[in-house]
């Protein structure tokens, strides 16, 4: 037994496993079959998705010749907003709303894909589809309202330094700055955000069963042969 497990496949074994059609056909008849029964008594859970807008106008925020200073101004700002998107401040409106735990929509429940400028994705996920509807467009919601407060936070303080420069001793001024500049997101004032979709998301499950059939029956057809290699009552010990 020793012998046999540990020596290697011979040439034939192998060339009598690879015509062996039959065997093919149905480990992965029968891989497919156990990858369906999984899907079925453990689904994968919904995912809906929710679409937000963002334009950066960049060439009125960031007015350069240079591409790599322009790709640098859009990564730079693209990290803030999706700093804001998992805030605590941002991820508190969807819990309170949505009933569940900071923990839990950053354990898992919650994605975030987003190109740079253009359509950014909130996921969310859960067993019921819609409540996974609802966790999507509240966390959309909740993003877009933080990023519109900060947009008029940037406007209010821009606007606030101009009036300093002409009265550099205001200490009126000089307070309400400070106040801003606590609240302030960093985001630039030329920055347009509106939501896109946010109901009528059609979740669908994370992962679909054509996926668990084909995993099955890979998975299945590959643990077979090797039983086969390894354990063959064609081999001599």
């Amino acid at each position: 037994m020793k012998n046999r497990l540990f020596a290697p496949p011979s040439a034939e074994d192998l060339i009598q496993l690879l015509q062996a059609w039959r065997f093919w056909v149905l480990s992965g008849l029968m891989g497919a079959l156990l990858g369906g029964l999984i899907y079925f008594l453990f689904p994968p859970d919904f995912r809906a998705r929710a679409t937000v807008v963002v334009d950066f106008n960049m060439e009125q925020a960031w007015q350069v010749d240079s591409d790599r200073e322009l790709f640098y101004y859009l990564e730079r700002e693209a990290r803030k907003l999706e700093e804001v998107a998992w805030a605590d401040a941002t991820l508190a409106k969807v819990a309170e709303a949505g009933g569940v735990t900071l923990a839990e929509l950053r354990g898992g429940i919650l994605e975030l894909s987003e190109p740079a400028d253009g359509g950014w994705h909130f996921y969310a996920s859960d067993p019921d589809p819609v409540r996974a509807e609802r966790l999507a467009a509240l966390w959309a919601e909740a993003f877009t309202a933080q990023v519109r407060e900060g947009i008029q936070t940037a406007v209010a303080l821009d606007a606030a330094r101009q009036a300093l420069e002409a009265n550099p001793t205001d200490e009126a001024l000089l307070a309400h700055i400070r106040e801003l500049e606590a609240h302030s997101l960093g985001i630039t004032p030329e920055l347009q955000i509106s939501p896109k979709q946010l109901t009528d998301l059609n979740p669908q499950r994370r992962v679909g069963l054509a996926n668990y059939l084909f995993a099955g029956a890979i998975i299945f057809m590959t643990l077979s042969a090797l039983v086969i290699l390894l354990f063959g009552t064609g081999r001599r010990a």
